[in-house]
């Protein structure tokens, strides 16, 4: 893990990331897919060209006034809804920063992820933003390792990090660290979980015994549930010690209903804990067997302006994974800023110590690839979610 930075850089990054998307409002006026929005958004808009047209060669644009950047996502099948919103923030950012520098082509990896890397490389590329899920990952990076083409993915899985691969999704180990902390600062020292079968709940469990272990803890029950056998989970918890707290590892739907059946047990009044899933559920708010538990998550002040300023420019309400797509496009223009034209993407720079900020806060990646965030402690209460434990300002807090 990299060495803690100083207050003043990542305050700086965030009033920097702040101001640049206020601005940017005054200007316009697997892995777990989280669900998100009804609706589906349109197909991303395409930027506008330069009023002098790119030369062809061979019958592939040729850009000498800006960075090739290839975005691998799904812009069809069951997770096109997602894709096509990733797609359409990364046109925001770069309408919002102004970028001259960077040109983003999409690639439909529905179809298979290898074959749209293989093509987004033969044309020119020389980063790609994406894929989402971590099987595409793993079909990707090999390919663009190959082609020395770094990878900054929006996956999950800490498994697929390295060897050119580098991860922005938000990753349950850092979301259950945060909130077992919280509530240990808040006097609990007994712990139980609940972790869906998986791979997501094999890592969740991981996560959680280890969380409450440097907590000073102790977990006194932890039980696996197929899907839709939740309920019987909650009653082999009911056998073993009572607790303080409990994790369920789920969406917030599955918590919900697991909810009911604790408070029926010797352990009624446990704190119930969440992970990051929750943060892409639209009806927190509207779960009263939720008010009172807490999850850790990004902060969502700027989301909530970007996803008025998507909403009226789409037409479409965005889901909550589109950030990491403007996130990333953040990030690409700040490095291009010195990136030569026609020369490799300066992979080292990924490891700047001061990080970088974003819509969803300052992140720096470790040494593992994988982002590092500053996560804020959240209460589900009714109508929504409160802020009870602010990000801390440093990664050593």
């Amino acid at each position: 893990m990299a060495d803690t930075i100083a207050p003043r850089q990542w305050r700086h990054h965030i009033a920097r990331a702040t101001a640049l998307f206020g601005a940017a409002l005054l200007a316009g006026c697997a892995t777990l897919v989280p669900r998100g929005p009804v609706e589906q958004a349109p197909p991303p808009t395409t930027r506008p060209q330069p009023t002098r047209p790119d030369p062809v060669t061979g019958g592939i644009p040729e850009d000498t006034q800006r960075h090739r950047v290839a975005l691998l996502v799904p812009l069809t099948g069951p997770n096109g809804g997602v894709g096509r919103s990733i797609a359409n923030a990364t046109q925001l950012a770069l309408l919002d920063t102004r970028s001259e520098r960077v040109r983003i082509t999409t690639y439909d990896t529905a179809a298979g992820a290898g074959p749209a890397a293989q093509r987004a490389i033969a044309e020119g590329n020389r980063l790609i933003l994406g894929p989402l899920l971590a099987e595409d990952v793993r079909a990707v990076t090999p390919i663009a390792r190959a082609a020395k083409v770094p990878v900054i993915s929006y996956s999950n899985d800490v498994s697929v990090a390295g060897n050119g691969a580098w991860l922005l999704g938000y990753t349950p180990a850092q979301s259950i660290d945060r909130v077992v902390g919280h509530a240990r600062t808040n006097g609990m020292t007994q712990f139980a979980g609940l972790v869906p079968a998986g791979v997501y709940g094999q890592r969740a469990s991981t996560s959680f015994l280890r969380a409450v272990e440097q907590a000073g803890g102790q977990v006194v029950s932890l039980q696996t549930y197929p899907r839709g056998g939740i309920a019987a989970a909650v009653t082999r918890l009911a056998k073993n010690s009572p607790y303080e707290a409990v994790l369920i590892a789920d969406q917030a739907g599955a918590a919900a209903m697991a909810v009911p059946a604790i408070r029926k047990t010797p352990s009624r009044s446990a704190r119930v804990l969440g992970t990051e899933l929750w943060n892409t559920e639209t009806g927190l708010g509207s779960m009263p067997a939720l008010n009172g538990a807490w999850y850790a998550s990004v902060s969502n002040t700027l989301y909530r302006q970007f996803a008025t300023k998507y909403r009226a420019r789409f037409n479409a309400a965005p889901y909550r994974l589109s950030s990491l797509g403007y996130d990333s496009v953040l990030l690409t223009v700040r490095i291009a800023r010195d990136w030569t034209i026609g020369r490799d993407f300066p992979e080292s720079r990924l490891r700047a110590e001061d990080g970088f900020a974003g819509l969803d806060g300052a992140f720096r990646f470790g040494r593992d690839g994988v982002a590092e965030r500053a996560l804020e402690v959240q209460e589900v209460r009714a109508g929504g979610a409160v802020t009870v434990s602010p990000a801390p300002r440093t990664f050593g807090e």
